[in-house]
């Protein structure tokens, strides 16, 4: 186990250098002025300009501003905007809302997901079976910003059930309606993984020999079937855990939720650089952490895995 864990982490540590260096990459090729950006309509004096550019390395050579930033990344420090503003202490600000709304939305696609897949591959053929199917289509066909739009118009405002938008209410009432919206896509997925693993195993040489001693149904399954059903399940959950963290910005934009997310594309359109950098970093390193733990319940769960 410890050697798959050292070739996982040094698998994680290219990717994570590789994706960095490209996001890095991608802010630097941005169009237009940092400084001017700032500034707005009033300039501001050279000598106020030149300090802020030697501050944030804006007139070094691409790859010299990347060692700065990695130089700076390994003592933890995700650097400061061009206001002098720590982007930890942004992230401080935006980091509960993101967190609270991803998992209450990871939380939905376990429970709901797995429940339908179960129920779904239990019931193969029927009525109940063809329920979920068009439901997992229909959700997975509509675009996030209809359902989204969709869910506040009947649910917020017509029927008055959850809050039109903000997180004035706070846990559940502010984030479950959103949290349903985000989760519906990955409900989906997880749900016909789930039920496709459940009826192949179903068939297994094991679950037969479990029901010719006796064994329930209900003991068969939960016991002997699921642990090797939810492997696919689990994979996609942890990389869809990455997801709701980061990819959350058109929902926390419709409802309002002042999120990561958010600070994210409000730090694109004001070019903030430093911003846009360090949230993407402290993205990408809960993704890569998530993409890890997930290798390593797989390795528990199945030991042909980490022997491969």
């Amino acid at each position: 186990m410890t050697r798959y864990l050292t070739q996982r982490l040094s698998e994680v540590l290219l990717v994570f250098l590789g994706v960095t260096l490209l996001v890095y990459a991608m802010v630097y090729a941005l169009p237009g002025d940092p400084i001017v950006a700032l500034a707005g309509e009033r300039p501001l004096p050279p000598s106020v300009a030149a300090a802020l550019r030697e501050q944030h390395h804006l007139d070094d050579p691409f790859l010299v501003q990347y060692g700065h930033y990695l130089a700076s990344l390994v003592q933890g420090d995700l650097g400061t905007d061009l206001t002098g503003r720590p982007v930890a202490e942004q992230m401080a600000d935006r980091w509960p809302v993101t967190l609270t709304l991803a998992l209450t939305a990871w939380a939905i696609e376990i429970v709901v997901g797995i429940g339908l897949g179960v129920v779904a591959a239990l019931r193969r053929g029927t009525w109940t079976d063809h329920a979920v199917l068009a439901f997992t289509i229909a959700a997975v066909s509509v675009p996030v910003f209809v359902l989204g739009y969709t869910a506040q118009i009947v649910f917020g405002v017509k029927l008055k059930l959850f809050p039109v938008a903000g997180d004035a209410f706070g846990w559940p009432s502010s984030y479950l309606l959103p949290a349903m919206v985000i989760a519906a896509f990955g409900l989906a997925s997880v749900s016909r993984l789930v039920r496709a693993g459940v009826i192949e195993n179903l068939r297994a040489d094991y679950v037969r020999t479990a029901t010719a001693k006796g064994l329930s149904q209900r003991r068969v399954v939960i016991v002997h079937v699921l642990r090797n059903s939810l492997i696919p399940a689990v994979t996609y959950l942890a990389v869809d855990l990455g997801y709701l963290l980061g990819g959350t910005v058109i929902v926390e934009g419709i409802f309002n939720l002042p999120g990561m997310a958010l600070l994210l594309f409000e730090a694109i359109k004001g070019h903030e650089g430093p911003t846009v950098v360090g949230v993407s970093t402290a993205l990408i390193l809960v993704f890569l952490a998530s993409s890890v733990l997930v290798d390593l319940l797989n390795g528990l769960m199945d030991p042909r895995i980490r022997h491969d």
